[in-house]
């Protein structure tokens, strides 16, 4: 079963147990489906999303919203990619030069880098194909530890410039980006580098729908405080996800 037909079956399942339909692209509900505001582009760059199998069942999952907004686009679910064969293909695969967006000491920050340094870390007749890890802080540093095969990669990460929006999760800190932000960030350093226009701004469509996705979670909340009484730094922290 591919990803995809899972998504439709746990669709399925979960509209079953709530009693609405859920759509099967971003499994929200009718009134919170997002699909509507997707501008689909191409990046000039293809990512890779590995997500975790916990965050492919959750309905706020910006790993799965990322994927959804671009073209080119794999979202691969799994723990231990070792033996993942479309993980090892995309890597084997000749004309990728693949990267792991991942921070760290050995990392290449691509904001110190002015634009020919930056060019420079794609060889010529390669398309750069970034793996992104999406999963919580923790998983995510388990999925990259047993996952043997994306530690030969090169490392590149960035220096967030502003906390991030995603207000209804609680970040280990403020300036770690869930999975849609980080993205976004990579396309605004790398993608004009890479034969993007960003002159449109494409890519702040990745931003659009995530604020769209982020405020109505926050009127839910809103909502459901009103009934339930204000939910404690604990309760957030269980939500807690990249």
């Amino acid at each position: 079963m591919d990803l995809k037909q899972y998504q439709e079956r746990k669709a399925q399942q979960q509209s079953n147990h709530l009693g609405r339909p859920l759509c099967p692209s971003c499994l929200q509900p009718g009134k919170a489906c997002y699909c509507h505001a997707i501008e689909k582009f191409d990046p000039q760059i293809s990512f890779v999303i590995l997500i975790h199998p916990i965050e492919v069942r959750r309905r706020i999952a910006t790993g799965r919203m990322t994927s959804l907004c671009l073209e080119s686009s794999h979202l691969i679910s799994g723990q231990n990619f070792s033996e993942n064969p479309q993980v090892n293909a995309l890597i084997k695969d000749p004309g990728n030069h693949c990267v792991i967006l991942y921070p760290g000491p050995d990392s290449s920050d691509l904001s110190l880098m002015n634009p020919l340094a930056r060019r420079s870390l794609v060889p010529d007749g390669k398309r750069l194909t970034v793996f992104v890890i999406d999963g919580t802080w923790a998983t995510a540093k388990k999925m990259m530890r047993e996952s043997r095969n994306l530690h030969a990669l090169p490392k590149i990460c960035f220096s967030p410039e502003k906390p991030s929006g995603f207000r209804v999760r609680k970040q280990p800190k403020e300036f770690c980006y869930s999975t849609i932000e980080a993205v976004h960030q990579t396309i605004e350093l790398l993608g004009g580098d890479l034969g993007l226009d960003l002159k449109p701004r494409p890519h702040d469509n990745l931003l659009e729908v995530f604020e769209l996705m982020v405020e109505r979670q926050l009127l839910h909340l809103r909502h459901a405080e009103e009934i339930h009484g204000p939910f404690n730094s604990r309760d957030l922290k269980a939500r807690g996800s990249r």
